[in-house]
């Protein structure tokens, strides 16, 4: 295969991050005989810097043009004091709006080499692996509101049309087929309208389209508490905007760190390849701090390199082959500082991604 990947290091650990990605990127090519046209482009505050604008022309035409796009991460403390249309997280929202990406994918998996991060017992978490389908431009953050005013009042309005939910609903529909077949769609019916009419569209939904998938409805405050008391219950996690923000993170403290979780944005586009034109980036910040210390953990960035293989080339059996090669390199204890339990024997990033690199050349299954 030949795809066009457009880079976008960004601010902070991500063009460190990144460049571990593009060697992961480039060693699959190598190994499975594929051809990447890889292009860097800027975002965030480092577009700011450079172009005066956190998402330059060039860079959003070269993102639309693209079978895929790869993030590194965006913000800091430098560009505070701008006003907020021009704060580097604008780039990012713009190009997700400009991309259509309208489902966000988290998934959560406690992988075995990692089971002493977590807060919970490994009795409890072996077996963790699903997949959280966030409903990602609707909602209550993109209603109508009203400010803080000199009355004392302020207010925001939660607000889905059925096209709205149909549409991320099908996502973890198809990804429901590839999986395990189960489904629990997370609403707050018993309160609110608008979770009223997610929980009819999902229903007729899958009893129209996918009726071979098992499909639960769950209210949030339960969904809550199941996450943590059932982590490996779960398969397929469909919900709204905000509760999927809550539930996200929330499912991260049950790997223990940030540093290891990727994400996905999928929307109706498709590229050449027939497949979604997705944006792939870590979970984790910029974290400015310890930028350029060579100690930032790149494997949430490797990891998004495995959904991108995935979900906008197709090609499953090199995405197996990136996470085995992380998981080895981890099981061999070369844990960067966030993961390490003695920090004074942990590994670089250039050590962790030369760790991966040999795992991808000489695969070793865990």
């Amino acid at each position: 295969m030949d795809a066009r990947i457009v880079l976008l290091p960004g601010d902070g650990i991500g063009p460190e991050v990144l460049w571990a990605a593009q060697q992961v990127l480039e060693a699959v090519g190598r190994r499975f005989r594929h051809q990447w046209d890889l292009a860097v482009y800027p975002i965030g505050g480092a577009a700011l810097d450079e172009a005066g604008e956190p998402l330059p022309p060039e860079t959003l035409n070269a993102a639309l043009r693209a079978d895929a796009v790869l993030l590194g991460a965006v913000g800091g403390p430098k560009w505070d004091a701008l006003p907020p249309e021009r704060r580097p997280e604008r780039g990012l929202l713009a190009l997700r709006k400009a991309m259509g990406t309208f489902a966000n994918l988290r998934p959560l998996r406690v992988w075995q080499p990692l089971l002493h991060l977590s807060p919970l017992r490994p009795d409890r978490l072996r077996g963790t692996d699903f997949i959280v389908v966030r409903e990602l431009t609707g909602g209550i953050y993109f209603g109508a509101r009203q400010e803080p005013n000199e009355r004392g009042e302020a207010w925001d309005t939660m607000h889905y049309t059925r096209a709205e939910i149909e549409r991320v609903a099908r996502i973890a529909g198809d990804l429901a087929r590839q999986r395990e077949g189960f489904v629990a769609s997370v609403d707050k019916a018993n309160v609110l309208a608008t979770s009223r009419l997610w929980r009819r569209t999902v229903t007729e939904l899958f009893k129209r389209e996918y009726p071979e998938v098992r499909l639960e409805h769950r209210l949030v405050d339960a969904m809550a508490m199941d996450i943590i008391r059932r982590p490996n219950k779960w398969d397929v996690i469909l919900t709204a905007n905000m509760f999927g923000d809550i539930l996200t993170d929330e499912a991260a403290a049950l790997t223990g760190t940030l540093g290891t979780l990727p994400s996905a944005s999928l929307g109706d586009a498709r590229n050449r390849h027939g497949y979604p034109r997705g944006l792939y980036e870590p979970i984790h910040g910029s974290a400015p701090d310890i930028a350029g210390l060579d100690i930032a953990n790149p494997s949430a960035a490797m990891l998004s390199v495995a959904l991108l293989l995935r979900h906008s080339l197709g090609l499953e059996v090199e995405a197996q082959a990136v996470e085995q090669a992380v998981v080895a390199a981890w099981a061999s204890r070369c844990l960067t500082p966030d993961l390490a339990c003695e920090p004074g024997n942990a590994c670089t990033t250039s050590a962790f991604t030369e760790r991966v690199l040999h795992y991808l050349e000489r695969p070793r299954r865990y």
